[in-house]
C-alpha cells in the first residue's frame, strides 16, 4: 500500500514543471540572479493579490516579519502582543527586533488571537499587535484594529500560513498596518526553498524595509542606515510567479479536502474539528483535529501508510529558547492543551479523493476499535 505523504511536494511540481522550467531559463538567460526584473515583477504582482500598494521580497518569513518591526522602531524596551499558540518564528521575529513578546490564549475553537483576551495584556510599553492567521484561517481582525487604534498601536499580521485566505470578503495580507509572509516551500504558495515578503500600503515603511533588506543601502555601496541581507533571488521570485498563478485554483481545492473531512469526520465523540467563522474562507494550509489520545491516533495512521504531523508539540512560553521570559507549565492552558491534543492530516490540492477516503477510513477504524 503506498504512503500518503503530510504534503505532496512532488505532485507540485509536476503540476508546474513545464512553467518552472520557463522560469528558470528565463533567470538564467537574463544574467541577473538579484534584485532584478523577476523580483520587481513578482513584488507587483502579488501586491495586487493582497490588494495593497507595496510589496518587499525579503529572505524568508521570520526576516518579514523582523524587519517591520524595525522598520516601525520597535525594539529594546518595547513590547509586541503574539499569540501564545503559534509557530515560534512569531516570538523570535520580536526577539529579533529586541523587543518582547506579551503571549496571548488562542479561542478554543478556531486557535487563533482570542481578541477578548488582547486588551487585558496591554501595556505602556506596548507597541504592536502581531495576529497569526493559523493553519490557515484568518483572525478576527476588525475589533483587534478597533483595539489598536484607541491605544496607538501597529497591527502587524502574520501571514505565513493564510495566502489568499478572505476576511468578511477581503484577502488577508492586507488588513493590518503590514503583513509577513513566508513562501517556505510547503507554505499555500511556496518557493523552491526560502523566502518572504511584506505587504503593506505604508509608502515610508516599504521604503524603509527596502534600505534594511540590502545592508541599509538602495545605491550600492552608499548606506544610509545599519541594515540586513535579506533579499529575495531572483530564481524564487521567478517559481513564486509561476504558482502565484496557480494559488486561487488550489486553495479552492484544500476547501474541497477539507470540506469532505469535516463532513465524513463530525459526530467522532471526543474528536475536536476546525472550527471556522462564518466571516472567514480559509486556505487550508493545515487540517488540524484534536483529541485526547492524539499520539495513539498518529501512530496508528502511520501502521496504516499515512503521513501526520503536529502543529506545535512544544508552546514557545514552554520552549528551551524562552526560558528566559519566566513562564511556567499552567501559565497557557489553552495553548498546552492544543499542543497536547492537536494533529494535522494530510492536505494539500493534490491529495487525490481516493487518498483522502484512505484517512478518513483509517481515522474511523482507531475509533471503532
Amino acid at each position: 500500500m503506498k504512503t500518503i505523504p503530510f504534503l505532496d511536494f512532488k505532485a507540485a511540481i509536476e503540476d508546474v514543471r513545464v512553467e518552472c522550467d520557463a522560469a528558470y531559463h528565463r533567470v538564467m538567460d537574463s544574467g541577473i540572479v538579484l534584485l532584478g526584473a523577476e523580483l520587481s515583477s513578482f513584488e507587483q504582482e502579488f501586491s495586487v493579490f493582497c490588494g495593497v500598494q507595496h510589496c518587499v521580497g525579503v529572505g524568508n518569513g521570520l526576516d518579514a516579519l523582523h524587519l517591520i518591526l524595525r522598520a516601525y522602531g520597535i525594539g529594546e524596551g518595547d513590547e509586541v502582543i503574539v499569540p501564545s499558540h503559534t509557530y515560534i518564528a512569531t516570538w523570535l521575529a520580536v526577539s529579533y527586533a529586541g523587543a518582547t513578546p506579551v503571549p496571548v490564549e488562542p479561542n478554543h475553537g478556531t486557535c487563533n488571537i482570542n481578541v477578548d483576551a488582547i486588551e487585558s495584556a496591554i501595556s505602556c510599553r506596548t507597541k504592536a499587535i502581531m495576529p497569526v492567521h493559523l493553519y490557515g484561517q484568518p483572525a478576527d481582525m476588525d475589533p483587534i484594529i478597533q483595539i489598536a487604534c484607541r491605544y496607538g498601536l501597529r497591527v502587524i499580521e502574520d501571514n505565513a500560513q493564510a495566502h489568499g485566505a478572505l476576511y468578511k470578503g477581503r484577502r488577508t495580507g492586507g488588513l493590518g498596518d503590514a503583513a509577513g509572509h513566508s513562501f517556505y516551500p510547503g507554505k499555500n504558495l511556496g518557493g523552491m526553498g526560502d523566502g518572504g515578503a511584506v505587504t503593506t500600503s505604508d509608502s515610508a515603511l516599504a521604503d524603509r524595509i527596502r534600505k534594511l533588506r540590502n545592508y541599509g543601502s538602495q545605491k550600492k555601496y552608499y548606506n544610509e542606515i545599519k541594515g540586513f541581507n535579506s533579499r529575495l533571488d531572483e530564481l524564487q521570485a521567478a517559481f513564486l510567479r509561476v504558482k502565484l498563478k496557480r494559488l486561487s485554483e488550489w486553495n479552492q481545492r484544500r476547501r474541497l479536502v477539507a470540506d469532505h473531512y469535516s463532513k465524513m469526520l463530525g459526530g467522532i465523540s471526543g474528536l475536536t474539528l476546525p472550527h471556522v467563522p462564518d466571516w472567514v474562507e480559509p486556505v487550508w494550509h493545515i487540517y488540524a483535529i484534536r483529541h485526547a489520545r492524539r499520539d495513539a491516533l498518529q501512530k496508528h495512521l502511520a501502521e496504516l501508510g499515512i503521513g501526520t504531523l503536529i502543529h506545535y508539540p512544544v508552546p514557545p512560553h514552554l520552549s528551551e529558547a524562552y526560558a528566559d521570559l519566566g513562564y511556567s507549565k499552567g501559565v497557557f492552558p489553552i495553548a498546552e492543551e492544543i499542543a497536547d491534543t492537536e494533529l494535522s492530516l494530510p492536505m494539500g490540492p493534490h491529495l487525490s479523493p481516493a487518498d483522502g477516503e484512505r484517512v478518513i477510513n483509517g481515522i474511523r477504524d482507531f475509533f471503532r476499535s
